[in-house]
């Protein structure tokens, strides 16, 4: 709520306290961004937590026994319970969008009875997009070692989730501009919704090569594993005579140090015995990492440093550790990873993430209110920028420990569909079904001028990103890596496009052009 005076309009609206009204408008402002800045930490510090627990979800195997009908002879083998592409779309994809899904969902359910619909939901997931495909884009060109290439084994899998990832923003043009202008009714809701089960279905049928269906493009050769396995020196710790997993500094080296090794999840002397996770991960094992989670999130353990006589690096590392302590100890409540199959750390993770959406809109809002910025160009920004980085981190992840460039190209190109049918189908779906049972009305877009200005830029530019990651495979052989001057020269061209999509967007919502 703001109230004039003297020409003047101040935000009466304030995030803890009413004192915060009476500071001038350009240290509210500075305490805002800090508080905003503060929240994507956290969800910084959420990621590798979610990104471990989503591992041992993939992880999950079940026994099959077959009979042969001749001899009788009975095989027993372990299958993955879940599908690599599914795990792509659903759990990757899904789960790192989770944060923009979550602040869309909230702005929504905030402005459910109202004609118009709030502004910060789907201009951050388009901003998203655009933050997904091309700065992180260019961050995963990057981060293989010098020389080493990554391509994408399975292109007709890539070529589906491509075609759903370009659909999604044309889709949301035509509803936009096209079928109902400036208006969505509880049917384009809907059938938004649905197409991300219709992008499942495809893509799996394409994964598994049905007829009629699928591109008939080989597929090449792909790790048996989702992610596969790092010698960790956190992974497994020795107690006593027991072994038991630790989850934290999963990507911290630690070579000299032989009191940990990586613990299969398998007998290493028998290829026919499997070793259920309960019998190695007993009662009091587990009740042990959860105690230690605590102790680590409060334990600065960086060999490197330590050894090294850099003071800078040392104090820089001391107060990163002081910033995040506070986060890391809040999440050490998540419950190791170990216990069923890591879904219920995988859901408290999700929760955590929606926690902090749900501080991050709060804040925008007071952004938005006290300076007088539009909605939309906070959330093409700040909040765009802010909410990925879980996608950054798992992409990266991904880049980094995987032999192909699959998962984490995956991650980006299904992180922009599933923006578009859940994250803004799944809030549209709720205020459009409200209004259509309360008052019998659509749901209207404000400033969709704007917004569908944004998607033909967004269009435009992706264009240019896909072509060059086609060109770099014609040419190199892979999507990800190859020679270091030519990768930063990629990583440079696809910043540039995403400052060219975030200036020219800013611009038409703010009416300057």
């Amino acid at each position: 709520m703001a109230n004039s005076t003297n020409d003047v309009v101040l935000c009466e609206s304030y995030f803890l306290l009413h004192g915060e009204t009476a500071l001038s408008e350009g240290f509210r402002t500075f305490l805002y961004l800090l508080a905003l800045a503060y929240c994507f930490i956290g969800l910084s510090a959420i990621t590798a937590r979610f990104f471990k627990s989503m591992e041992h979800v993939v992880q999950h195997t079940r026994t099959v026994t077959e009979v042969d009908p001749v001899s009788g002879r009975v095989t027993v083998k372990h299958e993955k319970v879940w599908n690599f592409t599914v795990a792509d779309i659903s759990l990757l994809a899904f789960g790192t969008s989770f944060p923009q899904i979550s602040l869309a969902t909230i702005d929504a359910i905030r402005n459910v009875g109202q004609l118009y619909a709030g502004g910060l939901g789907p201009g951050t997931l388009v901003g998203s997009a655009a933050f997904d495909l091309f700065p992180i884009h260019a961050v995963c060109v990057v981060v293989p070692k010098a020389g080493e290439l990554k391509k994408i084994s399975d292109l007709g899998v890539w070529i589906v989730e491509l075609f759903w990832s370009f659909w999604a923003y044309i889709w949301l043009y035509i509803i936009l501009k096209v079928w109902t202008p400036n208006i969505i009714t509880f049917w384009e809701a809907f059938i938004t919704v649905l197409q991300y089960a219709l992008l499942l279905i495809h893509a799996y049928a394409q994964d598994k090569r049905w007829p009629y269906i699928s591109i008939p493009l080989e597929r090449g050769e792909r790790p048996e594993d989702w992610v596969p396995a790092e010698a960790s020196p956190h992974e497994i710790a020795s107690v006593g005579d027991k072994e038991i997993a630790d989850i934290f500094s999963i990507h911290e080296e630690h070579e000299s140090d032989s009191t940990y090794h990586h613990l299969p999840l398998h007998d290493p002397e028998s290829s026919d015995k499997h070793i259920d996770e309960p019998d190695i991960y007993e009662e009091s094992s587990v009740v042990y990492i959860w105690k230690q989670q605590f102790v680590n999130a409060l334990k600065m353990e960086n060999t490197k440093l330590r050894k090294s006589d850099n003071s800078v690096l040392m104090v820089g590392r001391i107060l990163w550790h002081v910033l995040v302590s506070p986060w890391r100890l809040l999440f050490a409540f998540v419950p190791p990873y170990q216990i069923a199959h890591g879904w219920i750390a995988f859901i408290c993770s999700l929760i955590f993430i929606s926690g902090i959406a749900y501080i991050v809109t709060k804040l925008s809002d007071l952004i938005s209110c006290v300076t007088g910025i539009n909605a939309y160009v906070i959330a093409f920004n700040a909040l765009a920028s802010g909410t990925s980085w879980p996608d950054l981190v798992a992409s990266k992840i991904a880049a980094e420990r995987q032999t192909t460039a699959d998962s984490a190209i995956a991650n980006i190109t299904c992180s922009n569909s599933v923006n578009i049918y859940v994250g803004i189908g799944v809030p549209w779906l709720i205020d459009t079904a409200y209004n259509l049972i309360a008052y019998g009305e659509p749901l209207r877009i404000e400033n969709a001028e704007g917004l569908s200005f944004s998607l033909l830029v967004f269009f435009a530019t992706s264009v240019g990103c896909i072509s060059v990651l086609v060109l770099r495979r014609a040419v190199f052989g892979g999507e990800l890596g190859g020679p270091r001057v030519w990768a930063w020269v990629t990583c440079a061209y696809f910043m540039m496009l995403w400052l060219m999509f975030v200036v020219l967007s800013s611009l038409k919502v703010s009416g300057i052009i």
